[in-house]
């Protein structure tokens, strides 16, 4: 009988190698679905491929030698950190580069209920972020989880310990706080 995520991830905190070995392929495709929903969002011609977004995740995900993972959600959450900083960090880079002003454009929805989505500069959505969790970070983590991590409300309500009421009223929230920030950005 196949094991559930959860204990996987519990097993694997506790030092179980093995366990990590069976967690790969229930997780690969869901991080991959994630990665590639929101590499949609991004510029034409990026040049990093959901696989390898879902790579470099992965390999950052199990160098984390401390985690006490408590469930799927928070598992799924970290994801999602290590994505945004991977983008963010390759947007840096590309930016320093090329100096040029161009902008890695990504686009800031609430998925298919969105009218109009707007583009933004992935740099500039984590400023916004970071300026959001200077004073509420649970709707940042929240927005975090949503957007870099393509988690539902419910998954992130879950990851965040709290129901999903409330991720519903912390998005909507975050995500009319964000959209005048970066309505307001040049």
């Amino acid at each position: 009988m196949p094991k559930d995520i959860t204990e996987l991830l519990h097993a694997w905190s506790g030092g179980d190698a093995g366990a990590l070995e069976e967690l790969l392929p229930l997780v690969y495709a869901d991080l991959r679905r994630r990665a590639a929903a929101y590499m949609r969002r991004e510029r034409q011609n990026h040049t990093l491929e959901p696989t390898a977004l879902v790579h470099e995740a992965y390999l950052k995900l199990v160098d984390q030698r401390r985690a006490t993972w408590q469930n799927r959600g928070q598992f799924f959450g970290v994801a999602s950190q290590m994505m945004r900083r991977i983008l963010v960090d390759r947007a840096r880079a590309r930016r320093m580069a090329k100096r040029s002003g161009r902008w890695a454009r990504v686009t800031l929805d609430d998925g298919a209920r969105a009218a109009s989505p707007i583009n933004v500069d992935v740099l500039d959505l984590d400023a916004a972020l970071t300026r959001l969790a200077a004073f509420d970070s649970r709707k940042c983590q929240l927005a975090e989880l949503r957007f870099f991590g393509g988690l539902s409300l419910e998954e992130a309500g879950e990851a965040l310990g709290i129901s999903t009421a409330t991720a519903d009223r912390d998005w909507q929230t975050a995500r009319a706080w964000l959209l005048k920030e970066l309505s307001a950005t040049p």
